[in-house]
């Protein structure tokens, strides 16, 4: 998985773990009426969780103490498995696929949320085993298990006022987003995918952005840009995140660099959309 290396902040290359996780510029923050999930990062090596663990919707804040930015992601595990033996599974899954993601969905683990530390996000909780990842440094990331009880009343999301959805290979939903507004960032597709947004100057430039991604011609498609953020993702199948945008007015081209068992990055067989922020 090429990057936009001096543009967008990675959180984490984790190859031999439960992540492989593009982190970027906050996209936004979420609103705050929902129970609180809490993920405090410490560096690359601490991580613990408080708060909410009920099931339904919550709001995820997570802080980080350290230089720069931390990330955090939720890993939803088998809730046919023990838990200990679900971890140990997922690990080893991704580890065996050369830190592909997709392995995790053959297990019946998913990634549900990635996002930036400190940063809030909402999504949804369902009962069973979890384990909430620190994602910030390049090796092995800190872990910690937690479960999820069942909430006599589950929270709800609360309706999103636009939806951005991936699927096999591309963008659907939303074209036009609104700072402020509540937007929900979905994966409708049966692989791993993310929404990383490239800032481009206008919708002429952009046009040169999804050539230039479409050829794999990453280093043109960097000069091109602007700025990035990093919506969402990656996402398993089924993950969902919603999130308050604070995004920089202006032309963006959605993007999925995540990559094909031949080695492809899904930009360069289609996964490109040109949206607006205003």
């Amino acid at each position: 998985m090429k990057r936009f290396a001096s543009l967008i902040v990675a959180t984490s290359v984790v190859a031999t773990c439960l992540a492989g996780l593009l982190g970027g510029v906050s996209a936004a923050t979420a609103a705050p009426t929902l129970p609180t999930l809490n993920l405090a990062l410490t560096g690359t090596t601490g991580i613990s969780v408080s708060g909410s663990e009920v099931s339904g919707a919550v709001n995820v804040v997570s802080t980080f103490t350290g230089k720069g930015q931390g990330g955090a992601a939720l890993v939803r595990l088998n809730p046919a498995l023990p838990a200990s033996q679900a971890l140990a599974q997922g690990f080893q899954a991704v580890e065996s696929h050369h830190g592909d993601l997709n392995a995790l969905t053959a297990l019946g683990d998913a990634l549900v949320f990635d996002g930036g530390a400190p940063g809030t996000a909402q999504t949804v909780l369902t009962p069973g085993a979890w384990v909430a990842l620190n994602v910030t440094g390049n090796g092995n990331p800190a872990f910690m298990p937690f479960t999820v009880s069942q909430s006599a009343s589950p929270a709800a999301l609360p309706t999103p006022g636009g939806t951005v959805a991936t699927i096999e290979f591309g963008f659907r939903g939303a074209s036009v987003l609104h700072r402020g507004e509540l937007v929900r960032f979905e994966n409708d597709g049966y692989l791993v995918h993310m929404v990383v947004g490239i800032q481009v100057k206008n919708r002429a430039v952009a046009a040169a952005e999804t050539t230039a991604l479409r050829a794999g011609n990453d280093k043109l498609a960097m000069r091109l840009a602007s700025g990035t953020v990093n919506f969402a993702g990656p996402l398993s199948p089924g993950g969902m995140q919603q999130e308050v945008i604070s995004a920089k007015p202006g032309v963006y081209v959605l993007a999925c660099f995540m990559n094909t068992q031949d080695g492809r990055e899904h930009t360069q067989i289609g996964m490109e959309r040109t949206i607006t922020v205003r």
